[in-house]
């Protein structure tokens, strides 16, 4: 999770990459639809490129603009943006201003989950394991949570 948060983890990258998905693509329009300062977003922007979150493409019909574009890796924090925003919507707001909808069938989209097969899981459903980058500490830290969460 740290190296994510390296990554992504700064709210206004996280707010740059919504903007992605609502199809803001040129510096300008994130300035003005964010509200960012210049320099903030120039520095939020190279980071994103860098980590591979972002490409920077030459605009069609334009040799001399460029726009941004969300890469594969990008593409892949849909999920937890959407999971934000429905959390925001739960918890932080009684107005939702975007719904979701599956586009082939117009059915609204389900809350983000976790699951297995058909169940979905909560916090006390789920059991941490060490991976094969885990340290003795995170495995100690893992077997603590387990034994708090999980009686365990």
């Amino acid at each position: 999770m740290a190296g994510a948060l390296e990554q992504i983890g700064e709210w206004w990258s996280l707010l740059i990459v919504r903007e992605c998905t609502l199809g803001t693509t040129r510096f300008d329009d994130f300035q003005q639809r964010l509200g960012i300062a210049r320099n903030v977003l120039t520095t939020r922007l190279n980071t994103l490129l860098e980590h591979g979150v972002l490409v920077k493409v030459v605009a069609e019909g334009s040799e001399r603009r460029t726009e941004y574009r969300l890469t594969e890796k990008g593409e892949a924090l849909y999920p937890i943006i959407v999971g934000l925003m429905q959390w925001g919507d739960e918890w932080c707001s009684s107005r939702k201003p975007i719904r979701l909808v599956e586009d082939s069938t117009g059915k609204p989209v389900e809350p983000v989950s976790l699951r297995v097969g058909p169940r979905t899981l909560g916090l006390r459903d789920v059991r941490l394991e060490a991976g094969e980058g885990a340290t003795a500490r995170t495995a100690e830290i893992i077997d603590a949570r387990n034994k708090a969460i999980l009686g365990k």
